[in-house]
This record gives structure tokens, sequence and C-alpha cells, in this order.
């Protein structure tokens, strides 16, 4: 298995350096959907004079830096926005690169849960450390140590971060029961109607809706099924993307989860979801 084999030979094996700016391309075009997202729906004006979020930040960093930060995020935003897609299509890449991630740290600054934010700096930084991350839309795949460091580094990232999510819910007896799957569509069917931006927010299947959003027992049965189907897919996810034979049956496994997990969360979850499954690119050689 070529990943063992880069780690005994101390990433000098070659690999195709193809598999890399590939992730680039993805990682370009996920940021830049994030990105203009982040436009609307209150980021635009989230810093502005007199606002709740510039009065949190005040009492978080201090008025001077508050206004500094205020004073320079609309303009993060916009240089931000347009670096993404430059990132995407090969423009000076590593320039863009640096642009997009410190656009993307400063919502460490304001954001309440940014483990999205997170996620995009640790897969960026391997992007970040990659030797040969190719110009414009033109793909290399003459065989190069360039980027095996730093391909290597993208599988272990998204093998801890499935294992990682697959612990949590093996330790969740809510989860594992499938009640809080239950309880999620069950509490959504009753609400949807009364949502702000539910088309932009929620993309629960009508059919879900209709057959499982009942907290009957044969649905939390089913739910139960589907949890433990989920945690078992992550187990095994990073392992058969490693292996050739196994690895297409792996992508479109991982795509449908990640389709159905962004069902329950469609912006929440584009980062996350498109991050991961653009990861796996860096599993075969």
């Amino acid at each position: 298995m070529w990943f063992f084999d880069a780690l005994t030979s101390g990433f000098t094996r070659p690999t195709d350096p193809g598999r890399l700016q590939l992730f680039r391309i993805v990682f370009g075009t996920v940021l830049t959907a994030r990105f203009t997202l982040a436009l609307g729906q209150g980021g635009w004006d989230r810093l502005a004079p007199n606002s709740l979020s510039l009065h949190l930040t005040e009492q978080r960093f201090g008025p001077r830096r508050a206004r500094l930060l205020a004073t320079v995020h609309r303009p993060a935003l916009l240089v931000r926005t347009t670096a993404a897609p430059a990132l995407a299509l090969g423009a000076a890449p590593r320039l863009a690169l640096l642009v997009v991630l410190a656009g993307a740290a400063m919502e460490l600054l304001y954001l309440k849960s940014p483990n999205a934010v997170r996620y995009t700096l640790l897969t960026g930084t391997c992007l970040l450390l990659a030797g040969d991350l190719g110009h414009g839309l033109n793909i290399e795949h003459a065989p190069s140590a360039a980027n095996t460091w730093a391909q290597c580094l993208l599988v272990l990232i998204t093998t801890d971060t499935y294992w990682n999510s697959a612990w949590q819910k093996i330790r969740s007896n809510q989860f594992r029961s499938g009640l809080y799957l239950a309880q999620w569509i069950h509490t959504y069917t009753q609400v949807r109607d009364h949502l702000p931006h539910r088309r932009g927010q929620y993309a629960v299947p009508a059919l879900a809706c209709r057959h499982l959003g009942n907290l009957t027992d044969r649905n939390i049965r089913l739910w139960r099924l589907i949890a433990a189907t989920v945690i078992a897919a992550e187990l095994a996810l990073p392992i058969t993307l490693l292996i050739p034979q196994t690895m297409p049956y792996a992508v479109a496994a991982g795509i449908a989860m990640h389709t159905a997990f962004s069902c329950l969360k469609p912006r929440q979850l584009i980062t996350f979801s498109g991050l991961t499954t653009g990861t796996y690119f860096a599993f075969a050689a």
C-alpha cells in the first residue's frame, strides 16, 4: 500500500502530484462557495456600527481591537472572496492560498462554533506544505516526491476526522439508540414551516419527513440502524479508500453519506462535506 511505503521511505516515495493539485481545485471551489455565502444573511453587516456582534466583539477584545477588526472586516471579505477562485483556477496558487487561509482564520475571531474553520485551516496547511501546487487547471501526473509528505498528512487528517467522529458517536447513547436522529427529524417536521431561510439552511427530503418523522418504535429502530451504518462507514472509509480494489465503492459511499449529512444542514456543512470528499483524491497514489 503506497501510504505505508511512503511512511517507511521517509516520504521520498514518488506519488502523483496531480492528486494534491486536484484537491487544490476542490479546496478553492469550496471556499469560494463558503466566502460568497458569507456575504449574505448578515455576514456583510456582521460588525456594523451599533450591532450586537460588534458589541460582543468589544467585550471580548476591547474597543480598540474591535474597531480595527470592524474596519478591515469588509475589505477582508472581498479580498478572500477574490482569492478563493484564483486558487481554484491556479493563478498564483501559493499566494492565493495564503490569502484564503488568512481570510478563513479571521472567522475564528467571531464565530461561536468555528469547527469548519479549523478543518479548513488543517487541510489548507497540507496544501501549503505541498511542493507542487500546479499552475492553472493543468494537472501534472509525472511521478514526484514533491507532494508525498503533504498527501500523507492529508490522509492522516481525514482519517483522524472520521475515526474521532465515529468515536464520539459510539460514546453517545442517544445517537447509537437512534433517538437523536429521530428527534431531530421529528422536530424539523413540526417546525419547518416557521424556520427562517429554510431553503438554504435545511434540505431534508419530504419522503424522510413523511415516513421517518414520527417518534414511533419502528422509526426509532430504523434510525438506530442508520446510526450504526454511519458509525461503521466512518470507521471503514479511511481503510477502504486506501485499497485500490475498494476505493471506487468507498468514494461512492462517502459521497452518499456526506450528501445525507448536508441535507440536515446544507450551509453549515458545505465546507466540511466538500473538503472531506475532496480529500479522497489524496488516498490514491
